[in-house]
């Protein structure tokens, strides 16, 4: 394909998937289903919903709005877009800013694709058979321990997105969302069945769903804000470079409607796969990151059936870490494939090496680089810092600030098929409701 030929994609339907696998990522498994039964249960999801539904969806639809608009990268299509609009191309910082957070945050999310890659291995070789506690431990201690193990997983990891991606939209990203996020579904399934026969999905479905609304403080709310914008990948370019593959006549608001669905459903299908095991087995739920990869193996190793199970959950956990990865690298192969004279597939391996290179400054703050670097952070928690507290709120702020009050407020309402009642509705979330909630999460995160 041409440089001069922009890809599109080749349904709805694999829109719909590309767009819902980057959202379910690696917090997904474990952080929304934990959020949810420490913040009140259904009462945290309601007001989840109502937060995504306010801020969310309209940061999402207008990501959208601006790639589709563009037919190019985030950077130029902010820059096409603000120009056309009679706005200064210094718009186009909101496209820098997201590519640039895509690619930071690459290079760290790879590194913990790789340890999901060294578990899946280890559930298959049983190396989380018959061990206590203090194996587990020594089993993770161990693996952070090992620049060149970790090292090794982290390469693979890279190599596996690197080389979906090289592949082009259809070929590429299509091809592996068609494949791995049915084949996530039927894995949640299968684990979701295997709780419902623990004798303890009685207890999962309570701690999920049965509101305690006492549970509902400021934080909460705040949480589920917080929650709410990061979960849909916003920020990173990610959508806008999504955006840029759509043709006029999909409905931005019902497919955004359909992404968010799909979201919250495998995210609270998570909660029905993990919390029945937790329960049968007395295991801490407020572990965080350690639930994953400490607190789970232990008992998989120590349950009948435990070597099937551990298989198909860190499969589960890699294929959600896949999807999301090759989101966060294709605004920046987008970008460089679009501003020079690279072809795809060198875009793709120049853009993944520079994401690879990084991710081992990151994996070395686990061991031999542990000293702090900057503001009493290592390399990891730098990155991870720097990204979620700053880039992306500020970014994502930007793109609705922008969309609200500086695009033609009918060319929008035309865009989205809006009109009456709905368009005031919109034109009031994107110019207020939005961008005083992402203000709110980004000074509170502070």
């Amino acid at each position: 394909m041409s440089k001069t030929t922009h890809a599109q994609w080749s349904s709805r339907f694999s829109f719909i998937l590309a767009a819902t696998g980057s959202a379910v990522g690696l917090g997904n498994i474990w952080k929304f289903p934990y959020m949810v039964g420490e913040s009140g249960g259904a009462a945290f999801v309601l007001v989840y919903l109502l937060c995504i539904g306010l801020i969310g969806l309209p940061i999402l639809v207008t990501e959208w709005m601006i790639g589709r608009r563009g037919q190019s990268n985030p950077v130029n299509a902010m820059a096409s877009v603000a120009a056309k609009a009679g706005q200064p191309k210094v718009w186009a910082l909101v496209g820098v800013a997201g590519v640039i957070g895509a690619f930071l945050i690459l290079s760290f999310y790879s590194v913990i694709g790789g340890w999901s890659l060294y578990y899946t291995l280890g559930s298959v070789t049983g190396d989380f058979s018959g061990q206590d506690a203090d194996g587990i431990g020594a089993l993770f201690s161990g693996m952070l321990a090992s620049p060149g193990l970790l090292l090794l997983w982290h390469s693979i990891f890279m190599l596996l997105v690197i080389g979906i991606v090289a592949r082009g939209v259809t070929k590429g990203l299509e091809g592996a969302v068609n494949v791995l996020m049915p084949a996530l579904a039927l894995l949640l399934v299968v684990l979701v069945g295997y709780g419902m026969t623990t004798g303890h999905f009685g207890e999962a479905l309570n701690y999920l769903f049965n509101p305690d609304w006492s549970a509902l403080t400021g934080e909460v709310v705040l949480a589920a804000l917080g929650h709410a914008f990061f979960t849909l990948s916003l920020g990173m370019g990610i959508m806008i470079a999504y955006g840029s593959y759509l043709g006029e006549k999909v409905d931005l608001i019902k497919t955004a409607r359909t992404v968010v669905i799909m979201d919250t459903v495998i995210a609270l299908g998570a909660g029905l796969a993990i919390f029945p095991i937790v329960f049968a087995n007395q295991l801490d739920l407020a572990s965080g990151p350690s639930l994953i990869f400490v607190t789970l193996p232990l008992a998989f190793g120590n349950m009948g059936g435990g070597l099937i199970l551990g298989l198909m959950f860190f499969l589960l956990l890699t294929f959600a870490a896949l999807t999301s990865a090759i989101s966060l690298l294709e605004p920046v192969v987008e970008f460089v494939e679009e501003r020079t004279p690279l072809s795809r597939s060198a875009s793709a391996v120049v853009s993944g090496i520079g994401a690879w290179a990084l991710g081992i400054a990151a994996l070395l703050s686990f061991n031999v680089w542990s000293d702090p670097v900057l503001f009493g952070l290592g390399v990891f928690d730098l990155l991870d810092k720097l990204t979620s507290k700053f880039m992306l709120p500020l970014t994502g702020l930007g793109a609705i600030l922008f969309a609200g009050w500086f695009l033609n407020r009918e060319g929008v309402a035309e865009d989205l098929g809006l009109s009456g009642g709905k368009e005031t509705l919109w034109v009031l979330l994107t110019r207020f409701v939005a961008p005083i909630g992402v203000t709110v999460v980004f000074i509170s995160s502070l």
